[in-house]
């Protein structure tokens, strides 16, 4: 049996490895809150779209060691897509981002008053992650919320059983998630801001001035990653007897419909661009030069068969002239500017040449050659 001598020590040896205890935990909740608030000034003080995405997957990850981390975005007009894909970042090369084009999957995650779930890995929330199976084993699912609505998700895993338990306090993750959507929110505004700026407002296509930026620098990629690049320049036929005749507002309800038929037949990552006037550019990223000439011939045929209708039950008919060029690879050694204004310049003169031969004709600048058939 103990003496108290004995019994008094070995609960003064207990206090003091609790002391310890709460002294460590003190320590690790402090250097966290310090994390956090060092993760929330960064968030707050980006305002770039992209940048504030790679922020939150790669910066979170890193800093408080987690295995995955993955953000979940509802995209319901593909509106982000687009802004992204203006900013050259593709979704393959940020695969932690997934955009779901409505809420439904992500609700059936959360209860009605979308409360963040902390919980053992199950598979229904591997869609969630990238590559979750035989390596996650607790996560943290925490929604984002803007104005009573959700608008995607913060995820997080871990390989530890009892890093995320249902017991945990979710104080600091929801303060997180409410901060994220604030930025998130913002940056969007602002991109959208900038975006009327980079677009023609008639069309509601880019503008010049936005197509010759982005132009540099989707030709810095493709020469980067080898891929194919290829450019329509579109013309409308007669556009002056258009206005001269029927007035300029007609012709601008024709331009704005001609602009409507063209990106009906584009993908996502592919440009289109308001030149000037009845001039239309586009670029094609990752396209051969024969698929591009496919492309162009389907608008080409497309509006020559549309029937625009006019007041009074008046219709019009209109025919587009169009030149086609591809990236040479043979030019490989001149800097993407270089690059990018030959590409643009080449399809010009195969548009000059489709207008010369008759009009209504799609032309590959490197052949010169007529690829559509010629108007009876």
């Amino acid at each position: 049996m103990k003496t108290e001598v004995e019994r008094l020590k070995s609960e003064k040896l207990n206090l003091k490895c609790q002391l310890k205890t709460l002294v460590q935990n003190a320590r690790l909740n402090e250097e966290k809150m310090q994390r956090f608030s060092e993760m929330e000034l960064l968030l707050i003080s980006t305002h770039s779209l992209r940048d504030l995405l790679q922020i939150i997957i790669t910066n979170y990850r890193n800093a408080f060691d987690l295995d995955r981390v993955s953000l979940i975005l509802i995209d319901p007009d593909y509106e982000l897509l687009r802004f992204l894909d203006e900013t050259g970042l593709q979704l393959d090369q940020l695969p932690e981002l997934k955009l779901f084009s409505d809420s439904t999957e992500l609700e059936r995650c959360f209860d009605k008053e979308l409360s963040p779930i902390l919980t053992t890995f199950e598979p229904k929330y591997s869609r969630l992650f990238v590559d979750a199976n035989n390596l996650l084993q607790s996560v943290a699912l925490i929604p984002l919320i803007r104005q009573g609505r959700l608008i995607g998700s913060l995820n997080l895993g871990s390989r530890e059983l009892d890093r995320f338990q249902e017991s945990s306090s979710t104080d600091f993750l929801q303060r997180l998630a409410a901060i994220i959507s604030i930025c998130f929110e913002n940056s969007l505004n602002i991109t959208r801001l900038e975006r009327m700026g980079m677009t023609d407002p008639l069309t509601c296509v880019y503008n010049r001035r936005f197509f010759e930026q982005r132009l540099v620098e989707i030709v810095s990629s493709s020469v980067r990653y080898t891929y194919e690049l290829s450019c329509m320049f579109l013309d409308v036929d007669h556009f002056k007897k258009v206005n001269d005749n029927l007035g300029h507002q007609v012709g601008d309800l024709v331009l704005q419909e001609v602009a409507g038929i063209i990106n009906e037949y584009l993908r996502g990552s592919d440009m289109m661009a308001r030149y000037g006037g009845e001039e239309f550019v586009v670029l094609l990223p990752q396209t051969p030069v024969n698929d591009a000439v496919a492309v162009a011939e389907r608008i080409r045929k497309n509006l020559a068969g549309h029937q625009f209708n006019l007041a009074e039950g008046k219709t019009l008919s209109i025919t587009l002239s169009i030149g086609v060029a591809s990236m040479c690879v043979g030019d490989m050694g001149k800097t993407a500017i270089d690059l990018g204004r030959d590409l643009v310049k080449r399809a010009d003169s195969a548009l000059l040449n489709a207008k010369s031969l008759g009009r209504n004709k799609v032309l590959l600048a490197e052949a010169i050659s007529e690829i559509s058939d010629p108007v009876l």
